[in-house]
């Protein structure tokens, strides 16, 4: 059984909701990402800063096969990486 770190764990959580697609200063996110607000705060005062991943934590995801590419471009670094199959029963059985 392959142990993960917690930042490992919160981006296989992430890619679980949507694609990973390159943003600046080496992290991904989800595409067109913004700043989102708290569902409990009626008054919409406190941001949600917005989730990413480093790029270290997507190669590591990737050497055991729980991140995949999407498109196979020529450029790996601006492909798209979404979840695998592995990457959700992983998920399911641990967290």
């Amino acid at each position: 059984m392959i142990e993960l770190t917690p930042s490992q764990i919160a981006a296989l959580k992430l890619a679980r909701d949507g694609d990973l697609y390159p943003q600046p200063a080496n992290k991904w996110t989800h595409e067109n990402a913004t700043v989102t607000y708290a569902k409990t705060d009626r008054w919409k005062e406190r941001p949600q800063k917005i989730k990413s991943v480093t790029a270290k934590t997507l190669g590591e995801l990737k050497e055991p096969g729980f991140l995949e590419r999407r498109h196979l471009d020529d450029d790996a670094t601006k492909d798209v990486y979404g979840i695998t199959m592995a990457g959700k029963m992983w998920l399911l059985k641990n967290k």
